[in-house]
């Protein structure tokens, strides 16, 4: 599972709302009650946001960073400092990709705090977890290389498989479940979870209408497109219908000028032209993949219709996944065909 990105550029015109942002392993106030905290990511996003939210007479925060020293010091300097050494309620994670879920179990662990997520969320979080140190299943070597992967290729997953836990310390036994709809009281505010699919199975983000504020995840960010991706898990997913659809319930559940607060860059308005842009900016990926597959191609052959950056070693696994749910979505809607070969390569060719 792969907590990287799409780097696809937007020039939606969207306001950013503060002319300062805090530090790595600094916090600032955003409004009374609400603290957005930076950390430091070691992958291709440089960085997460995350969000303490007072409780009463303690906190909760939203999403984690990853499992690593540095992030672990960050959370323990917090704690003294800008949370005053006063009680966890509860650690609440939008979703399982290791940016966000990474030191959910430690702080559960060390502040004695429950765990709040989404069940979807919980327990691929939970697989993913088990599965750290695994040798690759076959139904992975098949998937990949029905996708067109190099014996080079095939290595870096070999290499990389199984590696969700390095940076994800073991979620709690139990937890408490999060639904679409529910209105969680923190504070002297209440939220609302809105839940969306497509980067992940049931990604949580959290809405409150009288601060007008959504902690949006990864489900709506200023400036990148979330990956969307299939696994060898599911080969027949179909995640991009998921995503498209869950883009426009949020258009109708959040105003345009409600304030997003996005897991990575910096908070903003202007969240309805900015959905309608990561919409159309799908659309466009998929008129540009048909129009490539006028003669059949393989999955890894589809990227310069889907990405303006350099697809190598690194991104090979993201990029294969995010062309594959634009795949299997053609072929859903019926634009697409494919066709299996004797060397068990898949090839898609555009039906019109």
């Amino acid at each position: 599972m792969q907590p990287c990105h799409d780097v696809l550029m937007s020039s939606t015109p969207i306001q950013y709302e503060f002319d300062e942002r805090p530090e790595i392993g600094e916090s600032m106030p955003v409004a009374p009650g609400v603290f957005w905290l930076r950390m430091h990511l070691p992958f291709s996003l440089s960085h997460i946001n995350l969000w303490l939210l007072e409780d009463d007479d303690g906190w909760t925060v939203v999403d984690t960073g990853v499992n690593v020293d540095e992030c672990r010091a960050i959370w323990r300097k917090t704690f003294s400092s800008r949370m005053q050494d006063l009680p966890l309620r509860r650690v609440l994670v939008t979703h399982l990709h290791p940016d966000h879920i990474g030191c959910a179990g430690w702080l559960c662990d060390q502040f004695d705090a429950p765990l709040w997520m989404t069940r979807d969320e919980y327990l691929l979080a939970r697989i993913l977890v088990a599965d750290t140190g695994r040798s690759t299943p076959e139904e992975g070597d098949r998937f990949y290389k029905a996708a067109g992967f190099q014996p080079e290729h095939m290595d870096f997953y070999h290499k990389i498989f199984g590696m969700f836990g390095k940076f994800v310390s073991e979620p709690p036994e139990s937890y408490h479940r999060i639904k679409d709809g529910e209105i969680i009281g923190i504070g002297n505010n209440e939220w609302e979870v809105i839940v969306g699919k497509g980067h992940s199975p049931e990604h949580a983000c959290l809405y409150c209408e009288d601060l007008n504020f959504l902690i949006s995840g990864d489900q709506l960010l200023p400036t990148i497109s979330s990956n969307v991706s299939v696994f060898p898990t599911e080969p027949e997913a179909d995640p991009l219908a998921d995503w498209l659809g869950s883009l426009a319930a949020l258009k109708n559940r959040v105003p345009e000028d409600v304030l997003v607060l996005p897991a990575h860059g910096k908070p903003f308005r202007g969240a309805h032209r900015r959905l309608d842009a990561l919409i159309t900016e799908h659309q466009d990926g998929l008129d540009k993949l048909e129009a490539l597959c006028t003669e059949p191609k393989r999955a890894v052959d589809a990227f310069p219709a889907l990405f303006k950056s350099r697809i190598d070693h690194k991104n090979m696994i993201m990029a294969t996944g995010e062309a594959i749910a634009h795949l299997n979505y053609l072929q859903n809607v019926e634009r697409m065909k494919v066709e299996r070969d004797a060397n068990g390569v898949d090839w898609y060719c555009s039906k019109n």
